[in-house]
């Protein structure tokens, strides 16, 4: 063995491999996060120096100090908001799911039964929910009934739009592979048009995840109720009143947060559903 050949056979080599990491981590971050950081810092510079410029006033166009201070302030009463908010709209959003793609393969399976209550559920959805929302109070009562059942209204059709079509944009040569095998209805449903709809169901839930927070928070501008259990939309509604407009605002960027929170972990959850197998999941080498 040569000299060189031992001395380095004592050392730890780093790959060059390993820098090539480093640079490809690098990019991916001035890729995809680096240009809405600085976005975000310059957002927020401005929003902060602009109002002090112009001399409003902080009830009129609070700077991003004001809302901070304004969270803070009342922060018991913001997580308070926020935790009945989450719970209203985690159960809206999962009626909304399970009805809207039970109610979408029952449509799917039947022509006639989809022709027939289909441009209902259309009909449903250009109704305003401020029009729907007093008559589902004089229903369920003011409360938790009713805010989730408004939430759950907002939700529902994007999941049964999607998911509809996505039964009806099977594969039209796999379709007759199926029927040439004598694959019965249900059964071509469950391995073939479910299988292949799974896309179009998760972009239904990842809409329909942030309507349903916009559903709870409008159900408690008309159904909320005060007194430790009213949500986002109550706070929102009391602070409106007492004019104390950062803390209105501190309860919008809740809610703005929270609908993220949601589209991001139903994306997860979806990336986990289709990542192994769907183009749209899987990660595209470049």
């Amino acid at each position: 063995m040569s000299i060189s050949s031992a001395e380095t056979a004592g050392k730890t080599i780093v790959p060059i491999g390993g820098q090539a990491k480093k640079n490809q981590g690098w990019n991916r971050f001035k890729q995809y996060y680096l240009g809405p950081i600085i976005a975000f810092i310059l957002f927020m510079t401005l929003w902060e120096i602009v109002p002090t410029m112009l001399g409003l006033k902080h009830f009129i166009f609070p700077k991003p100090s004001d809302v901070y201070k304004a969270a803070i302030d009342d922060w018991s009463i913001l997580t308070a908001a926020i935790q009945i908010t989450v719970v209203e709209s985690l159960i809206g959003f999962a009626v909304s799911a399970v009805v809207g793609i039970l109610l979408s393969v029952l449509l799917a399976s039947s022509k006639i039964m989809e022709r027939s209550i289909y441009p209902y559920a259309i009909i449903l959805q250009t109704i305003p929910v401020v029009a729907v929302a007093p008559i589902v109070v004089i229903w369920f009562g003011a409360g938790y009934k009713s805010i989730v059942v408004i939430s759950f209204l907002i939700g529902f059709f994007p999941v049964i739009s999607n998911t509809l079509m996505g039964l009806n944009s099977v594969d039209k040569n796999m379709d007759e592979l199926f029927t040439l095998y004598n694959a019965s209805k249900w059964k071509k449903m469950l391995k073939l048009r479910i299988p292949a709809a799974m896309p179009y169901i998760m972009a239904g839930l990842k809409i329909s995840c942030t309507l349903s927070i916009v559903g709870a928070i409008v159900g408690e501008y008309v159904a909320g109720i005060g007194g430790g259990k009213g949500g986002l939309g109550y706070a929102i509604t009391v602070a409106a009143i007492q004019v104390k407009t950062p803390f209105l605002f501190a309860c919008g960027i809740a809610a703005a947060i929270l609908g993220i929170g949601f589209y991001l972990i139903v994306g997860i959850f979806a990336k986990w559903v289709l990542g192994s197998w769907h183009e749209s999941a899987m990660k595209v080498e470049r």
